[in-house]
């Protein structure tokens, strides 16, 4: 049986909960659970069967705990059970069955342990601190699990300042030029662009993984994204826009988590509402490249999304890309916008439209389609800065600041727009 709960950490579900025929097992397993700092309301009375019913209707936990003891047939039982775990759930067995060649067919199954009745105290605590030794292991438990991962999450402060373009670009420059395994995975479900960029068919792998996050898993992922190159591989939708997006954000974590396994490099097409509505989608990523054009709104939101990422995601390091840059229809310097947002640029992209243009004729990412560009030339050191990230120091975090919001005179810079409109009409 390939059971689901293999796969993997949780995503943000109940780290704990039992399902118990009798009340003598129940007293002693309850103790021990609080003593793990489990709530000892997550001790059900009822086996394996009504755990079944319970997790049809909601989510797993991380660890669980199910009594086989009224079970007519314990591992046709156990199968069922794997039907409605959610992926990186932790199965312990309990039984008064004392049989070797179960007990194999039962871990052979997927299943953690296998404990017999009546319990000990000791006995449980072992198993279950076991258990939880599972998730700080690497999946799979060998050297490659463990690889390097860099997660790079590319926001818009605006619509239209080229977030998209710059995370294409990124990804194809991740996996062609730097020969590392990368997943680009565009979270605008009913009008990302990845794949168009791409000259590809989005597939309905991302609306499958939210419609039923329990199918996640490395055969998923294998067959729901699409091939963009040999190290390359999207996961995008085109989502009808007659049906709102119903999710809770579990899909989007499972996702995170299974390409960490899979990839070396991850990118997140990530607008900013979602950035909002799904906090726990940061909860991994190790740089966000804020991009921006050199205006009042746009620095107003840089400003925010700052401060939001400072008090949300204190881990994840920014860098401030300017995109679209012309220096001299600029509506605010970039000096100004520097002081506006109390911290220097990264990176400056200039504008290109003939770029942009001869991109999408040729259904070609920007960088590929325009390598001897300057824009071109400016992405490449945004790429060659993200894989030459050391994730120890990016974890550190940037330099402190007094108040991302304490430097932004509004009045001055509008002043200074005004004057220069007056000036330009005269």
């Amino acid at each position: 049986m390939n059971a689901p709960w293999k796969s993997g950490l949780p995503g943000n579900r109940d780290p704990f909960a039992a399902y118990i025929c009798d009340d003598n097992a129940l007293d002693v397993l309850r103790p021990v659970v609080v003593e793990l700092g489990w709530a000892p309301e997550k001790c059900n009375k009822g086996g394996l069967r009504n755990a079944v019913q319970s997790l049809s209707v909601s989510a797993s936990p991380a660890i669980l705990v199910v009594d086989l003891s009224e079970s007519g047939d314990p591992l046709n039982d156990i199968n069922a059970l794997a039907e409605v775990c959610e992926p990186g759930t932790v199965v312990i067995a309990i039984g008064q069955v004392n049989d070797v060649r179960l007990y194999r067919d039962l871990l052979a199954s997927g299943i953690h342990d296998y404990l017999l009745k009546p319990l000990s105290a000791q006995a449980v605590h072992d198993s279950l601190n076991q258990a939880l030794a599972v998730f700080m292991a690497p999946k799979g438990g060998d050297a490659d699990a463990a690889k390097r991962h860099i997660s790079t999450a590319v926001v818009g402060t605006r619509g239209g300042v080229g977030a998209s373009t710059l995370a294409t670009s990124l990804a194809w420059l991740f996996s062609e030029q730097h020969k590392s395994p990368t997943a680009l995975l565009d979270l605008d479900v009913h009008f990302g662009t990845g794949a168009l960029a791409l000259d590809l068919e989005p597939g309905r792998g991302l609306t499958d993984a939210i419609e039923n996050p329990s199918r996640i898993d490395p055969l998923f992922i294998e067959r729901a994204m699409v091939r963009a190159g040999d190290n390359l591989s999207i996961l995008s939708a085109e989502a009808p826009i007659s049906q709102p997006l119903m999710t809770d954000g579990a899909a989007f974590v499972q996702l995170e988590d299974e390409f960490r396994q899979a990839f070396e490099m991850t990118v997140i097409d990530l607008p900013r509402n979602m950035l909002i509505n799904f906090p726990q989608l940061m909860a991994d990523v190790n740089l966000v490249l804020l991009t921006c054009e050199l205006t009042l709104a746009s620095a107003r939101d840089t400003i925010r999304i700052l401060s939001w990422l400072k008090t949300n995601a204190a881990h994840a390091h920014p860098m401030i890309v300017a995109n679209k840059v012309q220096p001299s229809l600029a509506e605010i310097s970039k000096t100004d916008f520097e002081a506006s947002i109390e911290r220097k640029v990264d990176f400056v992209i200039p504008y290109d439209i003939k770029a942009a243009s001869n991109a999408a004729k040729l259904g070609q990412v920007f960088v590929d389609a325009n390598r001897a560009s300057k824009a071109t030339a400016a992405i490449r050191q945004i790429a060659d800065r993200v894989i030459g990230a050391n994730i120890d120091d990016l974890a550190a975090g940037g330099e402190e600041k007094k108040s991302l919001l304490g430097g932004f005179d509004f009045k001055a810079l509008l002043a200074k727009k005004s004057k220069a409109e007056t000036e330009a009409a005269d």
